[in-house]
């Protein structure tokens, strides 16, 4: 029902004022001009009740007594236009935050998908490979050599008078060279251990009287450890095991261990290390124990790292008496690296992949491990086969305790698919027995042999007249046949113990060594031997000068060109450090064949009765070529049975990965499309709405100030005045000017409108306020179906 609202007397009406008063540029007590020049700033006042103002033409006169009423009008207009500017600035801002999360995205799916194709360059790491820089793991500490926290000595020292019982580890060219004992006079026998990091480059050739050694900056976290092992994959170093210095003695700390982030140049410490159970382990959730003098040997291809044997004592454990003999292990701790597999591990079942820490597993009852025969040891070697077994095998030899010594005659082989030991006779003149050699392996071409090649070592006894050995060996696979080199009249190396030995382009690098009270000093103390003449060098070769297959971009594993154009499905590949190798003449004669390989003996003399030697063949590859750059065919896989054809399961699911991000960043960008036009409609809407406020409502101000032009009271013309009675079921100023039917009449933003239908599709687009992104993506259906029908 319409009411009339009554208007009181006639007053004078005030200076209306601003709710954006600027104190001291208003004078209060002006009086007011005209009306008629005063016009209040109107704006659409949102989801608020409508007030109804209805008045004849004969009231006009009176109309101007409300001036209390338009003043609050106007307050109330000034306030929710300062509103919706503010809404409109939100609008904007979110729309630049939507836009920018989004290109986010998209970069975030597409830079790692490139990785690799031509047109951002080659890439040596494996597609969606680490390459972030380290984090803090477990409340470890993160050192770098800019930090604060990792306050520096001086860089370790190239030139000193002797080196040895340190850790050694070979990664795309370049030997890393940690701790161990130094001396830097003749005759020092204390204050010897250190935590030196030093390079040796091996993508440049160089003298052995001028190697090319760089002292890296002593690390201040990493402890002065010796007779340890390091670990590598293709990122990083590990540090595990070592003994505290002797003279002075040292209290050893918890074992922590230390990783060595190449690409960084970071120290990453990882707290309270822990076991895992696993297949033939102890076992999960004990404390990993710091060992010393066992053999340690690295598989990158398998993402792990294994130490045999070695001791624990007063140097190596916190809270051991020094009045408490050392005990001898057996044990094979093996650490898989971080983002790799291993199912032999429990926690790592159904492909699950280790997490930053790694993953431990302290093996002590594989095969014959837990029986009588397998000794004790310490300070023997394990070296690492491709081949025989589904994942390779380790061999170990040599080492021994304080009273009893390893027969080489006898070699300890562990399966490292099965997690099982064995044991192989050998055959030929059996070396000495021995503690702290050092060895290295290399392929034939054709993968038919594997040499190891073993130089050095000591023997203890007599106690305390230990004598170091300078002999050379060569134990081939699959024979099983010892070979003693011939170094007569060459320019062989002191005799020495506790050195390290790597291979890089069929070349071994020794570094170090303990070359007893007859020798001075040892400096430089680097030698290189060429594994295919079987010679000492007075320098070392870098074969990429001349041939660009053993380049690091080409060949970044130093393999022989055969295995690395022709790896297998389980990523065993050829053996690192290969390249350019041939089975030397004096091999040849024992085992058949050739420079290339194609051994006629392929079995040892004494045949295994179990394990890999007995069912499983090495991995082997037909040359076809015998220049630089020869390409093969893979003829047979590492295990009885086994082959390297059929579908690329690891093509298929990068594949498959590629597609589902590819649809997803389709779909998102749809999304963003349709959004961003929504959100345009929206805005559009805002601003015809707005105008149309001030297009219309200065109708309504003049009958309130008394102008009755162009006014009249029939409602069936100009509809309800200023609003519509909420009972009618209207939105504010919905239909201020359209028939009383309602039939067909103005749209609520100006726009007309044929009916209904396209009344709802406004309404769809402002039920829920402005639009968002992730509703849009949600809901793309019913956005399309909004956008097109408007």
């Amino acid at each position: 029902m319409d009411s009339i609202h009554e208007s009181p007397a006639a007053s004078p009406i005030p200076r209306r004022r601003s709710v954006f008063v600027e104190t001291g540029l208003i004078d209060e007590d002006v009086e007011p001009i005209s009306l008629d020049t005063v016009r209040p700033q109107r704006s659409i006042r949102f989801n608020s009740k409508p007030d109804i103002f209805e008045y004849d033409s004969d009231e006009a006169s009176d109309v101007g007594s409300n001036d209390q009423e338009v003043s609050e009008l106007d307050q109330q207009l000034a306030v929710e236009r300062q509103r919706l500017e503010m809404q409109r600035a939100q609008i904007q801002g979110s729309s630049a935050l939507y836009r920018l999360c989004v290109g986010a995205l998209v970069l975030a799916i597409l830079v790692p998908l490139l990785q690799g194709t031509p047109w951002v360059g080659h890439v040596s790491s494996p597609m969606l490979g680490v390459k972030g820089g380290p984090i803090k793991r477990d409340g470890g500490v993160v050192l770098d050599a800019d930090s604060t926290l990792a306050k520096r000595q001086a860089s370790s020292a190239t030139d000193v008078c002797s080196r040895w019982a340190h850790m050694s580890a070979m990664v795309n060219g370049t030997l890393y060279i940690y701790g161990g004992e130094a001396s830097t006079k003749a005759g020092q026998t204390s204050n010897t251990w250190n935590n030196n990091f030093l390079t040796l480059d091996l993508t440049k050739s160089w003298q052995i009287s001028d190697p090319a050694l760089t002292g890296l900056p002593q690390p201040s976290g990493p402890p002065s450890v010796s007779l340890g092992t390091l670990w590598h994959d293709y990122n990083s170093l590990y540090i595990y095991g070592g003994e505290y210095s002797s003279d002075p003695p040292q209290t050893p700390d918890p074992y922590n261990l230390w990783e060595y982030s190449i690409s960084d140049s970071r120290w990453i410490e990882h707290n309270d290390p822990r076991t895992s159970a696993g297949q033939y382990s102890t076992p999960g959730g004990e404390p990993v124990q710091r060992n010393a003098e066992g053999a340690g040997v690295t598989v990158p291809s398998l993402g792990r790292g294994f130490y045999f044997g070695g001791h624990q004592d007063g140097y190596t454990t916190p809270g051991w008496s020094q009045s408490i003999w050392r005990i001898y292990l057996t044990s094979l701790l093996e650490f898989t690296f971080p983002g790799q597999t291993n199912d032999q591990v429990t926690d790592l079942s159904n492909n699950r992949a280790a997490g930053d820490d790694g993953v431990w597993r302290n093996i002590t009852e594989g095969g014959l491990q837990d029986t009588a025969g397998f000794a004790e040891r310490a300070d023997g070697l394990l070296i690492y086969v491709p081949g025989y077994g589904a994942e390779g095998i380790l061999l170990g030899l040599a080492g021994g305790t304080n009273t009893t010594f390893q027969q080489m005659s006898q070699i300890d082989v562990y399966d490292i698919a099965t997690s099982q030991w064995y044991k192989q006779a050998t055959t030929g003149s059996t070396p000495k027995i021995r503690v702290n050699p050092c060895a290295v392996v290399a392929s034939a071409a054709d993968g038919s042999s594997q040499n190891i090649y073993m130089f050095g070592g000591q023997n203890l006894q007599p106690a305390a007249e230990q004598t170091q050995y300078d002999d050379m060996w060569i134990l081939t696979l699959p024979s099983f046949t010892w070979i003693q080199v011939d170094q007569t009249n060459q320019p062989t190396p002191y005799a020495r113990a506790g050195h390290t030995c790597n291979i890089w382009n069929a070349q071994m690098v020794v570094v170090g060594g303990y070359v007893g009270p007859e020798v001075s000093c040892d400096s430089p103390g680097v030698y290189v031997f060429d594994l295919s003449n079987l010679k000492w060098l007075t320098s070392y070769t870098n074969q990429a000068t001349d041939n660009p297959d053993a380049s690091i971009q080409n060949n970044p594993l130093n393999q022989q060109v055969v295995q690395r154009s022709s790896s297998t499905s389980n990523n065993q590949g050829g053996l690192e450090g290969s390249y350019g190798y041939s089975v030397p003449d004096a091999v040849q004669k024992v085992i058949g064949g050739g420079p290339t390989g194609g051994a006629t003996v392929t079995q040892p003399a004494q045949l295994p009765t179990s394990g890999p030697m007995k069912s499983g063949k090495p991995i082997t590859y037909t040359v076809t070529a015998t220049a630089p750059g020869e390409r093969v065919t893979e003829t047979a896989a590492g295990s009885a049975g086994s082959s390297s054809s059929g579908p690329n399961v690891g093509a298929i699911v990068a594949g498959v990965v590629a597609g589902v991000l590819g649809a997803i960043a389709l779909y998102l960008a749809f999304c963003l499309w349709l959004y961003k036009k929504r959100l345009r409609q929206y805005k559009r809407h805002v601003e015809m709405a707005h105008r149309l406020s001030f297009e219309e409502t200065p109708l309504a101000a003049a009958g309130f100030y008394g102008d009755d032009s162009g006014m009249s009271s029939d409602r069936t013309r100009t509809g309800a005045g200023y609003g519509k009675n909420s009972n009618e079921g209207s939105r504010y100023g919905e239909s201020a000017h359209g028939s009383a039917n309602g039939s067909a009449g103005t749209g609520a933003w100006g726009e007309q409108r044929p009916g209904h239908q396209r009344g709802q599709s406004v309404d769809d687009l402002l039920s829920g306020g402005e639009p968002s992104f992730w509703g849009t993506m949600l809901s793309p259906k019913r956005s399309l179906r909004v956008t097109n029908s408007d």
